[in-house]
């Protein structure tokens, strides 16, 4: 069957890629069904839209490309050679639609959906692992994607979508988030075995100030929460070594590289001595942060009314 020329404005070649995805994709799922069934009708009957709906929309789609999809013979028709190169990007196209549908779909699954919850590295040796292992033992089949990393850097991933929920310090306030304090950890100045102030059990930090320090790198919660008692201590501390563990840090003070500012360790440290801080109070707040505004799937709906409910006891 020869066709006529078409006289009716097409896209160009030159047209964005964008504009032409958004032109075409509604009658990508109609060109399939069509070549599928090589018959007009009997598409429109299986997808259930009007016969001359499907008609112009092929009619249309052959106008954008420029080209002929279909030979029309009788009431039924085939693809030409053009339209068959279309349809394997097509059905590729469409299948990898549906299994991202399928996706999350399956995420969002009440029973069987998945939490994307960032922590602090602090927090991984015990704390999440017994919050999750609380939590599913009354949603045992809901699933977690889990980043560990520090306060700043989650952030920026909760607000790139990346993060349903997040446990950091210090507790966020900003306008596009909302955070609630959960608990509270204090902090004690940690030291040497060896060190003349290992015979003690309390300090205050000013009597630090000729020490040198090891801490997290700046943008670390704890690293802005350690120079700020220092600062509200009367000094500027020296430093000795900028880390991103608290156990590494822990190790180099047992080495005798400085003291540091911690929270308490899971298990007990050889070679360190953990100091009471009496002044300034040293402490930081642990607290759970969301995006303003974000639809919560049930799952991450259950999760955070769970981390709600352990206000106050949310630490070992």
């Amino acid at each position: 069957m020869v066709h006529q020329p078409r006289s009716q404005e097409r896209l160009s070649q030159s047209s964005d890629t964008e504009d032409i995805v958004t032109t075409l994709a509604p009658r990508l799922a109609y060109f399939a069904g069509v070549a599928r069934t090589e018959h007009v009708t009997r598409a429109a009957q299986e997808m259930n839209v009007p016969q001359s709906t499907l008609s112009r929309a092929m009619a249309r789609l052959e106008q954008d490309l420029g080209v002929d999809l279909f030979a029309r013979r009788g009431r039924t028709v085939a693809l030409t050679p053009a339209g068959r190169t279309f349809l394997t990007s097509v059905e590729r196209a469409l299948a990898e639609v549906g299994r991202a549908a399928d996706e999350v779909r399956a995420d969002a699954d009440p029973t069987t959906g998945k939490v994307a919850f960032g922590f602090l590295h602090t927090m991984g040796a015990e704390t999440v692992p017994g919050l999750i292992q609380a939590f599913r033992a009354d949603h045992p089949r809901v699933r977690f994607s889990l980043v560990q990393n520090y306060g700043e850097a989650m952030l920026e991933r909760l607000r790139a979508g990346e993060l349903d929920l997040c446990l950091t310090s210090p507790v966020p306030d900003a306008p596009d988030l909302v955070a609630r304090r959960l608990d509270e950890q204090k902090l004690r100045l940690v030291v040497p075995a060896d060190h003349p102030l290992a015979a003690r059990r309390r300090i205050r930090l000013a009597e630090a100030a000729d020490e040198t320090f090891v801490t997290l790198e700046p943008g670390y919660g704890l690293r802005r929460i350690t120079d700020d008692l220092c600062k509200e201590a009367g000094f500027k501390p020296r430093i000795a070594f900028e880390g991103e563990e608290a156990e590494t840090l822990r190790g180099l003070v047992a080495a005798g590289l400085g003291v540091a500012l911690l929270p308490p360790p899971v298990f007990p440290r050889p070679g360190v001595v953990e100091l009471t801080v009496t002044a300034p109070r040293a402490a930081r707040e642990i607290g759970v942060a969301w995006m303003v505004g974000h639809p919560d799937t049930p799952p991450v709906a259950a999760f955070k009314q769970f981390l709600l409910s352990r206000r106050g006891s949310l630490l070992p």
